[in-house]
């Protein structure tokens, strides 16, 4: 079937394109995390698909629809570096901090993207269940944290890790940290994040 397009060489909403859903959700994606969360308006995104502007409604009713399907590749890639850089042969307190380590470089790599999956207003829409695309991960961090703390609710201090983690990517990125420490590096505030949350670590043998 070819394609129709309008005046401005862009294909027109009659197109039957089965593959446009994923091109405007790969689009975002470049678009976040080239320009940041800002960006992600529905007529940029559909210019740089080449589409016209009307066509995302096709599969995303509104706007919120396509930001959570782009967050939501977020989440993914996320959990796919954690999964590369685990080592299941490696002590749950170390797997933690390797956990810990990848969350917060994705922070700071993925600025726009990370800052989009967190966003309230997406999380709070329930759209394509964004808030539950977190849980996998989360999960993993309570199963360890389990292991290392046997005397502690997992869920309530995994949570708290995490709420702490998160806290301290933000502010980092704000440089609110960096002025109120003095440091250049996060790592000692990661390391005593897991001390206060986990316990002091065991000295190597």
């Amino acid at each position: 079937m070819p394609i129709r397009r309008d005046q401005e060489g862009r294909e027109e909403d009659g197109h039957e394109d089965d593959g446009l859903r994923a091109r405007l959700v790969r689009t975002g994606v470049e678009l976040v995390n080239a320009e940041g969360a800002q960006a992600l308006s529905l007529r940029e995104i559909a210019r740089r698909t080449g589409v016209s502007h009307g066509a995302p409604r096709r599969h995303f009713p509104t706007h919120l629809d396509l930001l959570s399907a782009i967050a939501r590749q977020g989440f993914a890639e996320l959990s796919a570096r954690v999964t590369a850089e685990d080592r299941e042969d490696a002590g749950p307190r170390e797997r933690i901090a390797l956990l810990v380590r990848v969350y917060l470089d994705y922070a700071g790599s993925r600025r726009g993207m990370y800052e989009l999956m967190f966003r309230h207003d997406l999380l709070e829409s329930g759209r394509l269940g964004l808030r539950e695309t977190s849980l996998p991960l989360f999960a993993r961090l309570a199963e360890l944290v389990a292991r290392v703390r046997p005397d502690a609710d997992p869920v309530t201090t995994a949570g708290a890790l995490w709420a702490n983690l998160h806290g301290i990517a933000q502010l980092w990125h704000w440089g609110s940290l960096r002025l109120a420490t003095g440091g250049t590096d996060p790592a000692p505030l990661l390391a005593a994040a897991l001390d206060a949350h986990l316990g002091p670590a065991e000295p190597a043998p």
